[in-house]
This record gives C-alpha cells, structure tokens and sequence, in this order.
C-alpha cells in the first residue's frame, strides 16, 4: 500500500452583505508521499490499494468572521477506485447507538482532527472514518467544547461520468454546525484513510476537485492536483 498526501491550504472566497473578501492567499498543493518507495500507481489490472491523508484549510479571518463550513464535495479522477462493498460495514443504526466502538474492528478505515473556533476559543473536532459499504462512508466526530457532541457526518457516495469518476458529497449536521447555541467555525481537517485496497488507483493519480459550500451561501471550487513525489 502506498500513502497519497493531499496536503493544501484552501484559498476561499466568502461573501458578507454583498462584499467579497479572500479568506487565504495560499493555494491547495497536492503531493504524493510514498510510504517506503516510489509510488507505483495501480492499472485495471492491479489496482494498488493506498491510505489517503488529506490536510484543508479554510484560514485568514477572526473567530467573528470566519462562515462556518455546511458541506463538503469531493470529485475523485479517473484511475480511482473505491471497494467499499468488499469490507465490512457499520451500519448507521450503530453508529448512532454505539459510536465507532460498536463497529466491526474492520470497518474502521481512518481517523482525523481538526482546529475549529467555538466563540474565541479553539475546540479539536475528532473523526473516525468509518467503512458504510458501496455507497457511503461515515465520519463520527466528536465534540468536546463547548459541549460534547458525537455524531457521524454521513458522506454518500456515487459513480460519476466525464472526467472525474466518484463524487463524495457530506453535508455537515446543524448539531456540529452550532453547539450549546455556539457557531462552529472550523479552520482547519485533517483526515488519513485507507486499509488494504478499500482505496486503490489503477492509473497515475490526477486532479480531484474539492468544494466548500458556508453558510453565508459563498462557495469556493479548487482543482488540486496529485504529483508524483
């Protein structure tokens, strides 16, 4: 298995009564980072399976100022491959009863954190990446500041034409949205997944096209492109 690093720092555009301000000058920069050589990207034939971190941020404004982030979409290439239909699942039934420790041990896929504000005060979400099966992936996140939340962010999964293969649209619940009437306004994720070939390429890696959508209705589109390391 083979680690792909998409390590960026997005560049947003977020509007507040009509007036456009830009939220970070820098620019979402993919690389690959082999996990013991170089990477050998996977064909039809022998998809090479990979563990995908996954770094974004959404820096440049006050605590007062920075939207607060209500979805995430994710189109993925060409030469992409997902088979979560071939691992075991959790259900979101479970989930909900149990959190990820209710899970089967093998549909654990990943984990992450990130840095959010919660008023003036910086709170860490924790996420575990949980296998859903063909058509989805669950992120159970948690919430300890200003209140503990727990609650899985449900990403659903579907095949796509054209140039990009699988779309990963997740939409993130009003309950992580506000807590105890607090706005959450996230700055930063960072998000590893992967086991066996639950991931896999089978053509060299390309661009995947990331979108934020806020709340104040400003949306922000970056192309971010996969190098060989």
């Amino acid at each position: 298995m083979r680690k792909l690093a998409l390590a960026g720092i997005a560049g947003l555009l977020v509007g507040a009564g009509g007036a456009v301000a830009l939220a970070s000058s820098a620019t979402p920069k993919v690389t690959v980072t082999p996990a013991a050589a170089p990477l050998s990207a996977g064909s039809p034939q022998r998809p090479q399976g990979v563990r995908l971190a996954v770094s974004l941020g959404w820096q440049g404004l006050s605590a007062a100022t920075q939207p607060i982030l209500t979805k995430l979409d994710l189109w993925f290439p060409r030469g992409s491959l997902y088979n979560g239909a071939r691992y075991k699942t959790c259900s979101l039934h479970v989930l909900d009863a149990f959190g990820p420790s209710g899970c089967p041990k093998a549909s654990i896929m990943g984990s992450g954190t990130g840095n959010a504000y919660a008023d003036t005060v910086i709170t860490h979400p924790e996420i575990t990446v949980v296998n859903g099966g063909a058509s989805a992936v669950y992120f159970y996140t948690v919430l300890n500041n200003p209140a503990r939340v727990q609650e899985p962010i449900i990403g659903h999964i579907t095949r796509t034409t054209g140039d990009f293969i699988y779309h990963l649209s997740a939409a993130i619940p009003q309950n992580l949205q506000v807590v105890a009437g607090v706005p959450i306004r996230l700055t930063y994720l960072h998000i590893t997944a992967g086991r066996g070939s639950w991931l896999s390429t089978t053509a060299p890696p390309a661009g995947i096209k990331v979108v934020s959508t806020f709340d104040n209705g400003a949306a922000d589109s970056e192309l971010v492109w996969v190098q060989d390391s």
